[in-house]
């Protein structure tokens, strides 16, 4: 199933479980009839039932269900029908393996296809042969399969109609494909797609027009070149709570004004390197009920717009602001999220100049303030940062990057915000590592992450070594990879196969700062 041992399973299972590993040492050296007569007489999990050991197979590692999956023929179908979760290497020569695969993996619900660059992907053929065997399908995920076609998507649409979370990714179909999808799909609650190379300029019609937009919760879509095409699925979208676009080309202010003019219940909105101005803003400010809202690298927003959403958006709860060192939001946008913002809990503020008077304004008023990162900041000093460690009482995770400060505004913290458990400082030329120490003495419960430290040492180290290794470069920050989908799926490789994945961008390593720290 893809998940790892759980540590409070009761004393049972453990046992039940010692004794599979006792018997999977044993496999290697009986054969199958003589392991299933033993296993009658030494063990009890032969009188176990079905759902039982398949329960116990739901503890362990997707590895150890493998090798669970050897030790006898009654384990091998329990193993088999008891497994939701595939993730296979969607090459060419699956379509050998279907009828095999899907004999013993006859209950699977979500279903993963990936196929590297280098290879050939499956095709109409075999997507349509996965589909008459998978009909209890819930979820799918296709990446980089440029083999299949609208056919193909329209022949798995008419199979798999209870499909409720559907991915891709560098695929090559179109708007039928995506459209058939929502025309049969009508339990459809989640759709992501990015880079559809099969949607030009030329889309021949819109994107969306179906039953099923009435049931989405979430829309992703990411480096689509005719992004507007999926205009009318947003805006139809009556119970769409989440909204994630990035790098989508096109005039998005339009279709905010057509979801701002009526009642709606948009809960989260990412938004990332779009053409958006304040008019936009103004829309978004209109969805009462949002609670997060990211916006990275949108140049046309100001002051203005940032203005409107506070105001209006009471409930807002996590706010990221990438101004792109642009200066258009700035002072006058974070006094307004100061007055108007009581509930925020997360502020994330990235090359964005704020001065000591609206900083104050914000560590005062947003009293459930919890986690706070500043990047690439002139304007923020020791006094801003003095300021942040004096009055936010509730902060629990403080993280800043690039910013002009130096140890007395760190060394603040030694007795400021009482709630603080982790703080975070990168790239600050004026911090040494001497404060951490410091830090650590004086409230030995916090977790400190300095990279002056990492320096130091590996200065230490290159200076003390006689064996002439070359000296290691500095430590790289943690890469995340932000999925709409973040279940794990277990893979099942077919032999001879292999697939990758594409390294993270730049956009990616820049985040993954705050994102490692901010994840729960």
């Amino acid at each position: 199933m893809g998940q790892s041992s759980s540590t409070n399973q009761p004393k049972s299972i453990t046992h039940l479980m010692d004794v599979a590993r006792s018997n999977i040492a044993q496999s290697t050296r009986r054969s199958d009839a003589d392991t299933d007569a033993d296993l009658l007489g030494d063990d009890f999990i032969s009188n176990l039932p079905d759902e039982c050991l398949a329960l116990i197979f739901q503890y362990i590692s997707s590895g150890d269900r493998k090798s669970c999956s050897l030790v006898c023929r009654r384990w091998l179908l329990v193993e088999g029908q008891s497994r939701q979760r595939l993730s296979l290497n969607a090459t060419t020569d699956l379509l050998t393996n279907i009828t095999s695969l899907f004999n013993r993996f006859d209950s699977v619900t979500k279903l993963a296809l990936r196929c590297d660059r280098r290879s050939i992907s499956l095709d109409d053929n075999a997507l349509t042969q996965i589909s008459l065997r998978c009909r209890n399908l819930t979820r799918l995920k296709l990446r980089g399969c440029r083999e299949i076609t609208d056919v193909g998507m329209t022949s798995f649409a008419q199979n798999c109609k209870g499909l409720k979370k559907f991915s891709c990714g560098s695929c090559t179909f179109g708007v039928k494909g995506i459209n058939a999808v929502l025309k049969h799909c009508l339990s459809l609650e989640e759709l992501s797609v990015k880079r559809l190379r099969g949607i030009g300029d030329g889309a021949s019609e819109p994107i969306g027009c179906s039953l099923a937009s009435s049931s989405l919760r979430s829309i992703y879509l990411k480096e689509l070149y005719n992004g507007q095409c999926f205009a009318p699925l947003i805006t139809g979208a009556k119970n769409l709570r989440t909204l994630k676009l990035i790098r989508c080309l096109g005039d998005w202010d339009s279709p905010f004004e057509m979801i701002g003019s009526r009642k709606n219940t948009l809960v989260e909105i990412h938004l990332e390197k779009l053409q958006l101005s304040d008019g936009g803003l103004a829309s978004i400010a209109n969805c009462l009920d949002l609670e997060i809202l990211h916006l990275v690298k949108t140049p046309e927003c100001t002051n203005v717009g940032i203005v409107s959403v506070a105001e209006k958006c009471k409930l807002l709860r996590k706010l990221h602001i990438d101004g792109w060192r642009t200066n258009r939001i700035g002072n006058e946008g974070l006094m307004a999220i100061a007055k108007h913002s009581l509930n925020l809990q997360e502020l994330v503020l990235i090359g964005v100049n704020p001065n000591s008077t609206s900083l104050d304004s914000i560590a005062s008023n947003c009293t459930k303030l919890e986690r706070l990162a500043l990047c690439g900041s002139e304007t923020i000093g020791d006094a801003e940062v003095s300021c942040i460690a004096t009055k936010c009482k509730s902060l629990k995770k403080f993280c800043i990057k690039g910013c002009p400060i130096t140890d007395d505004g760190i060394e603040a913290f030694a007795w400021g915000c009482p709630n603080l458990v982790k703080i975070k400082v990168k790239k600050c030329r004026g911090v040494t590592g001497g404060v951490a120490e410091r830090l650590r003495v004086r409230r030995g419960s916090l977790v400190v992450n300095m990279d002056a430290e990492e320096a130091e040492v590996e200065g230490l180290d290159a200076s003390a070594s006689d064996s002439g290794a070359p000296e290691e470069g500095p430590h790289e920050l943690t890469q995340i990879v932000n999925r709409v989908d973040t279940t794990t799926i277990a893979p099942i490789v077919i032999p001879g196969s292999n697939f990758g994945r594409s390294s993270s961008s730049s956009f990616k390593s820049r985040f993954s700062f705050f994102t490692c720290t901010f994840r729960r």
